[in-house]
Order: structure tokens, then C-alpha cells, then sequence
């Protein structure tokens, strides 16, 4: 009998403390969320600003940013050195995250998002990863794309397709 008591705690204190990690699980969840939601927020906010320090300071060193020409794709100080002229005219950019999805690894040092973006070129997807160093995250890779609605496609595909041959010459 004391044997089947002590089994019966045994079971009970493993069931609660399974069911505790759950829950902090999904508590440290949803804090991580909330941090990557506020980069992301910044990034956007900064770049309006043309705040061109904390813009760039939300990026890891390592980083890459991908836009939307084909050929744009750089790392941080490319990135700077092609922005810097958008900041100083106190004109970057003005996005606006309308849909946003995050993620996380199972060790939850790595988040990765995509987006739906509002912007001057109309909806625009933004999407990445960003890797938690200590108590921050920081942009790994972010990519912007130009969103195409499938009924116009073709009519894009011809008008883009005198540009982009030459390119796609090159790259072969």
C-alpha cells in the first residue's frame, strides 16, 4: 500500500511539474514573441524616422539584407553604404506591418518571420531570421519582395523580362 501511495505522488509531482514547463513554455513563448515583435516594430519606426543609428543597430554584424531587384542582395555595411543617402535626406522608408507570423527553433535562439508589408510600392512581404544574442535579438537576414497578384503576372513577367534577361545571362 505505501508502495502505491508513494507511485501515486511520484506520478503527481512529475504531472505538475510537466504541466508547470508547459506553461512556462508558452509563457517564455509569447514574451519572445513580444521581443521580436518590437525589433520588427523598430526596424519599421526607425526607418521612418530615418534613425539611421538604431535602424542598423537592430542588425546582427553578420547580416544580410535581400531587396527586391534581383541583384540586391547585401551584407550590413553594403546595406549602410547604400542606405546612408535615404537617412541623411531624413527620408529612408515607411512601412507598415499589416500581418506578421513568427517562429522559433526548438532551442528558441533562432525566431524567422514573414509579413505583409504596407509600403509606397504596395504590399510588399518582408521576411527573415533573427538570432537571439544574450538578452537581444538581432536581424540575421531580412528579405523584402514585391508581392504580384497572379492575374497580373504575365502582364509583369513581359515587362520585366527585357531587364532581368540580361541578368539572368550573367548569373549562368
Amino acid at each position: 500500500m505505501k508502495k502505491i501511495k508513494l507511485i501515486t505522488v511520484l506520478f503527481v509531482i512529475i504531472g505538475l511539474f510537466t504541466s508547470v514547463n508547459g506553461q512556462n513554455k508558452g509563457f517564455y513563448e509569447n514574451v519572445q514573441k513580444k521581443n521580436v515583435n518590437k525589433v520588427l516594430d523598430d526596424l519599421n519606426a526607425f526607418a521612418a524616422q530615418a534613425d539611421f543609428k538604431s535602424y542598423f543597430d537592430l542588425f546582427a554584424e553578420e547580416s544580410t539584407f535581400i531587396g527586391t531587384d534581383a541583384a540586391e542582395v547585401w551584407d550590413k555595411k553594403q546595406f549602410m553604404a547604400y542606405s546612408k543617402p535615404y537617412f541623411d535626406k531624413g527620408k529612408a522608408w515607411n512601412f507598415r506591418s499589416v500581418k506578421r507570423n513568427i517562429y522559433f527553433s526548438k532551442d528558441g535562439m533562432l525566431a524567422w518571420f514573414d509579413e505583409i508589408l504596407d509600403t509606397q510600392m504596395k504590399i510588399c512581404r518582408g521576411s527573415g531570421v533573427l538570432e537571439r544574442v544574450g538578452n537581444k535579438w538581432k536581424i540575421k537576414q531580412y528579405v523584402l519582395s514585391v508581392t504580384v497578384p497572379n492575374d497580373v503576372v504575365d502582364d509583369v513577367v513581359k515587362i520585366k523580362a527585357p531587364l532581368e534577361d540580361s541578368y539572368l545571362n550573367q548569373l549562368k
